[in-house]
């Protein structure tokens, strides 16, 4: 198949469900996933893998134990594998995930309502 162009706003336009990550590309062995957030979510880590956070539209709040971050539209930020965070918004935030193959939402926190462990292809 040849390479196609992905609009984000075209692919956000899709859905309007919060905390559920939509795989939109892949690159090697990552997928790259388009999520809208609002509130909090919830403090979990990811073992084996890094996560990136590209803000596509609003405002991010990261939390980490000993401080909070805030990154903004145009901006990002990445979470080693292995700290404790916990993604926040107060209001509509639209994110790039960049995330390892398999990576489930939740990581750590595998019991909550909000676990996707297969994503949505759009």
């Amino acid at each position: 198949m040849p390479p196609q162009k992905v609009n984000f706003n075209d692919k956000l336009g899709l859905f309007t469900e919060q905390w559920t990550p939509k795989l939109i590309s892949e690159i090697n062995d990552h997928d790259l996933k388009i999520v809208r957030i609002q509130g909090e979510f919830v403090w979990h880590h990811h073992d084996n893998t890094d996560e990136c956070f590209i803000v596509l539209s609003g405002t991010m709040i990261m939390q980490f134990r000993d401080r909070e971050v805030t990154v903004g539209a145009g901006e990002m930020i990445t979470v080693p594998a292995g700290v404790e965070h916990n993604p926040a918004s107060k209001e509509e935030c639209t994110l790039l995930l960049i995330e390892k193959r398999g990576t489930v939402n939740t990581g750590s926190a595998t019991d909550d309502d909000r676990t996707v462990e297969k994503p949505e292809r759009l």
